[in-house]
């Protein structure tokens, strides 16, 4: 059985964590909140064998390591760019999911010479796109990791993560209709992310392909049988 190596590039002020696998175009897979790429197995030994995949550790997750005491969607999108740059990658497609999915839109806004295709999983450009009870959980959750800290625990990156989950990504509505990039955006039928917030963001997004994968939630849409089928076809 194929066992994927995590390797480490130091940029600036972040020791990034990535796993490849490959030896096709580059594929770039980006992971969601308090995630990290250990959920991009199967997509780098299974699913796209047969590209170069690459998947990282996003600051402030994983293995990665730097020293931040908050963490922003942009700041994370320049250190996948920056981690491009010094890997002499000069072209990449994406698929990131959840948050990932907030850096991927970053990416095309960014750097479309670089990031030719784009595909974003339950995306959000702004907090209030998630659904009101997804946000009282997070407030909640956020409220308990903070009286934990004051006993000494160390839950420092948990309150750094799910603060940003209540962040805008900074992405504006004139960023997104001036995306060159090919953009796809697949969402779950039953998302913590508002219906009508994905719409909006595919309606103004340039030539955005849009689907809606049934009978699944934020949680399962990137393992379902469709969500691959869509992935592949869309990355040819």
């Amino acid at each position: 059985m194929i066992k994927l190596r995590t390797e480490f590039l130091k940029l600036d002020d972040i020791k990034m964590a990535f796993t490849q696998h490959g030896e096709g175009s580059n594929l770039l897979l980006l992971h969601g909140n308090s995630g990290s790429k250990a959920i991009f197995k199967k997509y780098q030994l299974d699913y796209f064998s047969k590209y170069h995949t690459i998947a990282l550790d996003s600051r402030g997750h994983g293995q990665s390591r730097s020293k931040d005491h908050s963490l922003s969607y942009e700041q994370q999108s320049m250190d996948v760019i920056n981690f491009c740059k010094s890997k002499g990658i000069t072209q990449a497609n994406v698929i990131g999911y959840s948050d990932g999915g907030n850096l991927a839109l970053w990416l095309a806004v960014k750097s479309p010479e670089i990031f030719t295709k784009v595909i974003a999983i339950s995306p959000n450009t702004l907090a209030s796109g998630n659904k009101d009870g997804v946000i009282a959980a997070i407030n909640r959750y956020l409220l308990t990791m903070k009286r934990l800290r004051r006993f000494g625990l160390p839950t420092r990156k948990q309150i750094m993560r799910f603060e940003l989950m209540l962040t805008d990504t900074g992405i504006t509505e004139d960023d997104l209709q001036n995306i060159k990039t090919e953009v796809n955006i697949l969402y779950a039928e039953k998302d913590m992310v508002k219906d009508d917030h994905i719409l909006y963001m595919a309606d103004k997004i340039p030539g955005c392909q849009l689907h809606k994968v049934m009978n699944c939630h934020h949680i399962s849409i990137p393992f379902q049988e469709e969500t691959i089928k869509i992935l592949q076809e869309f990355l040819k």
